[in-house]
């Protein structure tokens, strides 16, 4: 039970948040308990860093140090979310409680999909981080929230219909739900192509589109836009990052374990995710260049963020020598896309709530009005891009390399191009912003504890892009578990 500690405190905080919700008229204070919760979870995740993988009920989750990274950047995320949040939950002055407590049982699921063994504790997991998001998009309840709620709820359960029929035909074929015990059944059947079992190759391929969905890829992306502009915005960070983050955790776990070997089965997936990236990153790049909303922007530019991300999942499958290297680098392109995405959602909460909008020009001459802010902002939008000294060049340059050394040179080309294109639409904020003129003189207020996070989130940026071993050291050995024979 010990090594259920950072889950079954978060959730008891969880629980907490809600109770104390009904006996106070300070509301604040649910913030503080929320991020104790989360620092509780946290410290309890740290203590078992280094020790021998484990597996609890009955083999259906995995205390190791890829799940005991992943549970760290999930509560910190959640923490940084919700010290944003506080210039911003004025506007649901009725549901703080729970506004709180969804993202704590959120993060709770996101935690479980990172150790989940089993495909029904995967489906399980990701329910329970679906139906909180849910609500949460739409809990601000006016037209655009409510239309965005109502779409990603319609649309997540279509898509966990998809994934459901995709995992019932791996258990019809292999007899199993453990992802090691189907890794064991698939390699004792024999298989010597794709068309020896149509049905296992069905089932990987609704697997694929039923993660897609949750880490926004191409053709499964039609949901971000709309979703990320009607959600309140620290909502739309939240989900920006930790629902990736958690979708490709999840992607690793299963693909390298159950659908490793053959040989030919894992080249085949994994040019399955390079074709994905290369659509993906363009279509995301492409399709923000029109924008004039800063969330939906920032929306297809998450979608475009998926893509280089899967150049690390294609790596994996093609070239399993070279497969450390691939999860390794995807590890630390997440950390620092987590960074840098809420670093600028931050920024922008705090000029959206002044300006009253989230249109691109009314971020106009934001430099003079708040040199702090929009300087931040710019760090961020430089590092999304990939430029030094950010962290998002380190990220780009391990990842690129990693697909370079996999023979994926076609793919890292597409790459650099559409890295470019991206340039454009990034560049035109801080063009906005630097060289505008402001609609007024008047400063922009931030309360302290967003100014905290903003701080974190930059400070971040800045330190894993000047020291990036601090934590590729760390996600080599989180990933080497998985290193494909």
């Amino acid at each position: 039970m010990n090594l259920f500690l950072p889950e079954l405190s978060l959730a008891a905080f969880a629980i907490l948040v809600i109770l104390v919700d009904l006996f106070v008229r300070r509301k604040s204070i649910l913030a503080g308990i929320s991020v104790a919760g989360l620092v509780v979870t946290a410290i309890f995740t740290l203590t078992m860093w280094g020790g021998e993988a484990q597996s609890i009920f009955n083999n259906n989750l995995a205390v190791d140090n890829f799940a005991l990274v992943f549970k760290l950047l999930f509560a910190g995320i959640a923490i940084l979310v919700i010290l944003a949040s506080m210039d911003y939950v004025g506007k649901m002055s009725r549901f703080q409680g729970e506004y709180f407590a969804l993202i704590l049982l959120s993060t709770l699921g996101m935690m479980l999909m990172a150790s989940a063994t089993d495909l029904i504790t995967i489906y399980v997991s990701i329910e329970l981080v679906v139906l909180p998001i849910c609500a949460l998009v739409a809990l601000l309840k006016d037209q655009k929230s409510t239309e965005a709620g109502l779409k990603y709820v319609l649309l997540s359960a279509t898509i966990s219909a998809v994934l459901l029929f995709g995992m019932a035909l791996v258990f019809g074929v292999t007899g199993k739900t453990q992802i090691s015990e189907i890794a064991d059944a698939i390699s004792g059947l024999n298989l010597v192509n794709a068309a020896a079992n149509p049905a296992l190759i069905a089932g990987i391929v609704l697997i694929i589109a039923g993660f897609g969905f949750k880490i926004a890829t191409v053709p499964f992306h039609m949901w971000v836009p709309d979703v990320y502009e009607g959600a309140p915005t620290p909502i739309t960070a939240y989900l920006s990052v930790a629902s990736k983050a958690a979708g490709f955790a999840v992607i690793i776990r299963v693909f390298s374990t159950a659908f490793g070997n053959p040989a030919w089965l894992s080249s085949n997936w994994g040019v399955t995710f390079a074709i994905l990236a290369a659509i993906t990153m363009t279509v995301g790049n492409v399709l923000a260049i029109p924008q004039t909303n800063v969330k939906r922007m920032l929306g297809y530019s998450s979608i475009a963020q998926a893509g280089y991300i899967m150049v690390g999942l294609a790596t994996i499958g093609i070239a399993p020598e070279a497969a450390i290297s691939g999860q390794s680098s995807l590890v630390f392109f997440l950390v620092s896309y987590a960074l840098t995405n809420l670093g600028a959602f931050i920024a922008i909460i705090a000029i959206s709530n002044k300006v009253n909008s989230d249109d691109i020009k009314d971020f106009s001459g934001m430099l003079k009005r708040a040199p702090v802010l929009a300087l931040a902002l710019t760090i961020c939008l430089i590092s999304l891009i990939g430029m030094p000294p950010a962290a998002g060049f380190m990220a780009k340059f391990y990842i690129f390399s990693a697909g370079v050394s996999s023979g994926l040179m076609w793919l890292i080309i597409i790459a650099l191009v559409n890295t470019a294109i991206s340039a454009y639409y990034y560049l035109r904020v801080v063009k906005v912003m630097w060289f505008g003129e402001p609609a007024s003189a008047e400063g922009v207020y931030s309360s302290t504890a967003l100014r905290i996070a903003l701080l974190i989130a930059c400070f971040g940026v800045l330190l894993l892009g000047i020291f990036p071993g601090i934590i590729m050291n760390v996600t080599e050995a989180a990933t080497s578990l998985f290193v494909l024979k």
